[in-house]
């Protein structure tokens, strides 16, 4: 589905964190909609390397790009070294989703580093080739606040969302000073849906519930887990959200999810209607502080300029992933 006017066949687009989740998605969304255009994903792909909480420091695979036919960049957004591989491109749109998204990375240092010192980078890169950019923020900007959240009303909780903010406030100054630039910052709620799979501990509930569920054993959820609500999007919506900030009518930054927050329960109790389950729920105890209790995107200006309405709500979005998710369970027996 062709979510946007703007013609893309013949254009030259980067996409950063392109063998990730949600850059991976984009790449194939241009592949299929746009076999004209130059698609190229630079991306630092997985290794062993593991942060102090156990979770990889890279996501990127390459079974998310098995079906890709356009160019592959092995970088890294830290390595200036890596980053000068991209100036034989002249790029006219550049979607910038790489970053370390791990919400309990403790790692101040790396998290700093790799999310806002490199986002300069980008942006000088966007500036020189006359780019538009659209770049990844995150719900996590808002922390504990309450709902619904809206821009401009942050008080993040964790270094992943202290580090998203200084980028949105990065791009305002730089929008200041260039106002000819096109520059977007998509604050994504929860997001879940195919090509997730390899985000491993960090990959959504969906996920994580439906092979628990697949495996033959209970789901399991904090306690009181029908009270906590948060904000899920599915990821054709996210894609739709980047391709029509393309056409925003102003740059700045802008709320994706769905706008309606559903508990942990609700998608034990859809997940289980799809697979014609009846588990009871495993409850323990949350073993997080500073947790978000309640997410809910504020869209009034992401309708308004970007005019993006999603398409799925959690019902739908689940019954859409439920094949994928069978398949990876499938695949898991088999290995």
């Amino acid at each position: 589905m062709k979510y946007s006017d703007t013609e893309f066949n013949g254009k030259i687009i980067l996409i950063t964190g392109g063998a990730g989740f949600i850059g991976s998605n984009l790449a194939l969304y241009f592949q299929k909609n746009y076999p004209q255009s130059h698609v190229v994903v630079f991306d630092s792909f997985r290794s062993n390397s593991k942060f102090e909480n156990g979770n990889l420091k890279s996501l990127g695979h390459f079974r998310n790009l098995i079906e890709f036919k356009g160019d592959v960049i092995y970088g890294n957004i830290n390595n200036l070294n890596d980053l000068d591989l991209l100036n034989k491109y002249k790029f006219d749109f550049i979607f910038h989703q790489a970053a370390i998204s791990d919400t309990r990375v403790d790692d101040q240092e790396i998290v700093i580093k790799t999310n806002v010192n490199s986002f300069y980078n980008l942006l000088e890169i966007a500036k020189k080739n006359n780019s538009s950019l659209i770049y990844a923020s995150s719900a996590s900007t808002y922390g504990n606040l309450p709902s619904p959240q809206k821009v401009g009303e942050e008080n993040p909780d964790n270094t992943y969302g202290f580090s998203k903010l200084m980028m949105d406030q990065i791009a305002m100054k730089f929008i200041k000073k260039n106002p000819n630039m096109k520059i977007i910052g998509l604050r994504y709620f929860n997001v879940y849906g195919p090509n997730e799979y390899y985000k491993g501990n960090t990959s959504s509930m969906v996920i994580q519930l439906g092979l628990q569920i697949l495996n033959g054993k209970k789901p399991k959820l904090f306690i009181d887990s029908s009270k906590y609500f948060r904000d899920f999007i599915y990821i054709d919506d996210v894609v739709q959200a980047n391709i029509k900030a393309v056409n925003s009518t102003k740059s700045g930054v802008f709320n994706v999810g769905s706008g309606s927050p559903r508990s942990f329960k609700e998608i034990v109790d859809i997940l289980q209607n799809n697979l014609n389950t009846n588990f009871k729920i495993d409850y323990f105890e949350n073993p997080f502080k500073n947790y978000q209790a309640h997410t809910q995107a504020d869209l009034t200006d992401t309708k308004k300029c970007l005019k993006f309405f999603p398409e799925y709500n959690l019902e739908s979005g689940i019954k859409a992933y439920i094949s994928e998710i069978k398949l990876i369970h499938k695949n898991q027996q088999n290995d």
